[in-house]
């Protein structure tokens, strides 16, 4: 009976809401009034996750409880809690919003993080279950000098979490006082509090199930919506994508590529980071320590992969629906985006919606189904919110405890409890930083950081991992070199180009009109392209130039290494010089 407690929980959670029927968030906001039902409904959530967080607490009695949920998570719930944990408010707000301004273009977000998953069902997900312990380091650092690996690998773990973090924090703060009410710093300490309970009490039980049940709440409320919609137009999307031309300021434009990233370098690009950057997610790969097994381990990544492309289309109907049907909704607009008349007027139809463009899920939500319906979606990107920062900070603590304390400073001498403990601390050190970072970020453009996290998993974490498992003759040297490539290439190019150059530090130049306009010292707005090979090529020149006896004993490991990623024996704990 005791197994069935979430699922109750779960349940529960949803009765209520079965009878009622790129982007982080940056810029201002206008607040809107309080929404009683939202905060109601939100707070049913939460009361229901402290619930899950204290049944968790009372069965997490070990490293591996607090790690990994004891490895006791089932293929199809590890698919469920994969998808919850990756699919962010960005993806749901921002997607939607960038398909309501830029129609078929929009697109390539969804595209490039989904393709990143046949990535890591047919190339990682075995082997980093039969290889790892309860990081990714594990793997990495398997047949190589542990203190170097995993000091190299906690710290871009612990960078990519931090930038990951703010921008979730910061759009936390802004999108909890657009659709709650509440003030900003109010907002990211309610998070912040709640990440921390979650974390530090129930460990990756608490968050798996908190994942789970906000990936359940998503799906639901995003099909509704889009078959809700689609209704509209007879369920035919051929008269929605009609009407859509017709009303859209570019008409048929939008089911045409170009109109958002026009520089096929900087489409493949970003293409690039969006797919490598996922195989290369600290708090994605921990989630494969979860499960019993291999088996299992494939098994998630394959329901994850149809969970997450679902929620994809659903956001495309919802943009292109959004186009239609908000201009049907003049309260939606502000006042100069409507003609004497009170119709919205085409030209103002992107830059005219209230609160943004990330709003227009939101605002079709309200459309179509009232104040409750909105009530609901509101508190689901709320969810949505505390569902991924608590896997990334889980992510981070980890590597704090496990790989910097546990594996480089004890050498694998400390008690599990004193780990745990230190997890803890770590866990609430985060937390404060989170909060502390999210508020003083507030007014600063923070889209950037998505980006440059997923830029830095693609062009640190996922190469050392690939040659890792793949290449034998990669060595200790090789690995610390295309690591740090990787990294260093990854933030410099991020910082020279636009987004950050001329975006955040202000450098300008003169335009055509000479009006001065944000300029960047490089072309590229994502470094992927170029800071990807970088790290393979140091990788594998460094290694092939190491002839030590320490690179000829990480070689000659390589076998063994092998055997144990095909057949999985002695998986309970990585090997160690």
């Amino acid at each position: 009976m005791r197994r069935l407690a979430p699922w109750g929980v779960l349940g529960a959670l949803l009765v209520p809401f079965a009878l009622a029927a790129a982007p982080a968030m940056s810029g201002p906001v206008e607040r809107q009034a309080v929404n009683i039902t939202a905060i109601s409904m939100f707070l049913t959530f939460v009361v229901a996750t402290l619930g899950i967080t204290y049944w968790a607490a009372r069965r997490t009695r070990s490293a591996k409880d607090f790690y990994t949920a004891g490895g006791g998570i089932s293929g199809m719930q590890n698919g469920l809690a994969i998808a919850g944990d990756f699919m962010s408010a960005a993806s749901f707000l921002g997607i939607s919003g960038l398909v309501f301004a830029s129609g078929y273009d929009g697109l390539i977000y969804s595209i490039g993080f989904l393709v990143g998953w046949p990535v890591i069902m047919f190339l990682l997900a075995e082997q980093i279950r039969n290889l790892g312990k309860f990081t990714f380091a594990d793997v990495a650092s398997y047949r190589f000098g542990q203190t170097q690996i995993r000091t190299m690998a906690a710290l871009s773990s612990l960078v990519v979490v931090a930038f990951y973090l703010i921008a979730q924090m910061v759009g936390a703060g802004k999108l909890i006082e657009l659709l709650f009410g509440l003030d900003y710093w109010m907002a990211v300490v309610a998070v912040g509090v709640l990440m921390m309970i979650y974390v530090i009490f129930g460990g990756m039980t608490a968050t798996t199930w908190v994942q789970i049940i906000k990936a359940v709440l998503l799906l639901s409320g995003t099909t509704f919506m889009a078959f809700a919609a689609l209704s509209a137009f007879g369920f035919s999307p051929e008269e929605m994508f009609r009407q859509a031309t017709e009303i859209h300021p570019t008409g048929l434009d939008i089911m045409g590529p170009g109109s958002l990233v026009q520089d096929p370098i900087n489409a493949i690009s970003l293409g690039l980071a969006l797919m490598f950057g996922t195989a290369g997610l600290p708090h994605i790969l921990m989630r494969f320590f979860t499960v019993p097994d291999a088996k299992e381990a494939r098994k998630s990544v394959f329901y994850a992969t149809g969970f997450i492309g679902y929620f994809y289309i659903l956001t495309f109907i919802i943009g292109f629906a959004a186009i239609v049907l908000l201009a049907q909704h003049p309260e939606f607009f502000k006042p100069e985006a409507l003609s004497a008349e009170g119709a919205v007027l085409s030209e103002r139809l992107i830059s005219g919606v209230d609160g943004g463009t990330n709003m227009v899920a939101v605002r079709l939500a309200e459309a179509i189904g009232g104040n409750l319906f909105l009530g609901f979606i509101s508190a689901v990107a709320f969810a949505t919110i505390l569902a991924v920062v608590a896997g990334l900070t889980l992510a981070g603590a980890s590597a704090i405890s496990h790989d910097l304390y546990a594996s480089v400073i004890a050498r694998g001498r400390g008690s599990e409890a004193t780990e745990i403990r230190i997890s803890r601390f770590a866990t609430f050190g985060l937390g404060l930083v989170a909060i502390g970072l999210g508020i003083a970020f507030e007014s600063q453009n923070v889209a950037f950081m998505v980006g440059l996290a997923f830029a830095i998993a693609a062009s640190a974490n996922f190469p050392v991992l690939v040659a890792s498992i793949f290449w034998g003759r990669m060595t200790t040297r090789g690995a610390l070199a295309g690591g740090f490539a990787g990294l260093f290439s990854a933030v410099v190019l991020t910082v020279m180009s636009k987004a950050v150059w001329g975006d955040v530090l202000g450098h300008t130049a003169p335009g055509p009109d000479g009006a001065p306009v944000p300029i960047g010292l490089i072309g590229l707005d994502n470094p992927a392209i170029v800071s990807i090979p970088v790290a393979f090529f140091f990788i594998w020149l460094v290694s092939l130039l190491d002839n030590s006896e320490q690179a000829q004993r990480e070689r000659i490991a390589y076998r063994a290494q092998r055997i144990r990623c095909e057949t999985g024996i002695g998986a309970e704990g990585a090997a160690s010089h």
